[in-house]
């Protein structure tokens, strides 16, 4: 908790998760071996996971606020990390949840406070994916790129290609083009630099472009080795992208629009 408050005060009073992460990262110098220990029963790392309880307890505490877009912020810029107690604020959060709730425990291994109340739609797409077939899941793909105006894509993954799944062409405003190589991993965990690397090394002398599409997520040091200077970049879309992107082109999903009628009184007394 006292890092992820230093890590706000360093960013100038606010940040996205993903800077608070980096930032904390910093702050505590933690090595790779470290940062990169998964979270046995979530997509994310170990560390994410308790970064997310901490913001959670010093939101419910009063010192952080969060907004719609995902920006936390320290609720007043007089607090004194050094002189936060974090066992005091578990305590005061735990005194003050309902009798008849649940506590949460000292490891704190219940779902992520952050994300208890996402488990809508978005869930039963990431069960339905998971339980895709490999073969099933790269024709997804296809058609998933097909369908944000890809040209020319083909799975490739049956013949052991290298470990590259498919190739497409990108279509950039009707006239400009690139070749694309992608790999689809159906993976509930998150993917490794090793793993981006790997896939680099398949694209080596074929394409200048990649495109890594995973139903799981990604730790902070795959996407800094997916853009690492002076290598071919690699796009990265993980779990959340691609179900929000299935969501966009009507892919799997139906979607209800429900109409709301109500009188215009004003409307009737100018009659």
């Amino acid at each position: 908790m006292v890092p992820t408050l230093k890590a706000l005060q360093k960013l100038g009073g606010s940040g996205s998760i993903s800077e608070i992460y980096d930032t904390v990262l910093e702050l505590l110098e933690l090595p790779v071996e470290v940062v990169e220990v998964p979270h046995l029963s979530t997509g994310t790392t170990e560390v994410e996971y308790r970064l997310a309880w901490s913001r959670t307890y010093l939101k419910k505490f009063g010192l952080l606020t969060n907004s719609a877009r995902g920006i936390w912020a320290l609720a007043s810029p007089d607090i004194q990390p050094d002189k936060i107690n974090p066992a005091e604020v578990v305590r005061a959060v735990r005194d003050e949840r309902p009798k008849d709730q649940p506590t949460l425990t000292e490891t704190l291994e219940l779902d992520d406070p952050e994300e208890k109340d996402s488990k809508t739609w978005e869930a039963e797409m990431r069960e339905v994916l998971l339980a895709l077939e490999p073969a099933a899941f790269e024709r997804l793909a296809q058609r998933l790129l097909r369908e944000s105006g890809f040209v020319q894509v083909e799975v490739t993954g049956k013949s052991g290609d290298g470990g590259i799944d498919g190739v497409g062409i990108a279509k950039v405003n009707g006239f400009l083009s690139f070749h694309v190589l992608f790999q689809c991993k159906r993976y509930q965990g998150a993917v490794a630099p090793g793993q981006i690397r790997d896939f680099r090394g398949a694209m080596q002398g074929r394409t200048d472009k990649g495109l890594f599409i995973t139903t799981g997520t990604f730790t902070r040091e795959a996407i800094k080795e997916a853009t690492r200077d002076g290598a071919p970049p690699i796009d990265l879309m993980d779990g959340e992208a691609l179900i929000q992107r299935l969501k966009e082109l009507g892919l799997g999903v139906k979607i209800e629009v429900v109409e709301k009628v109500s009188v215009d009184r004003g409307w009737f007394s100018k009659v």
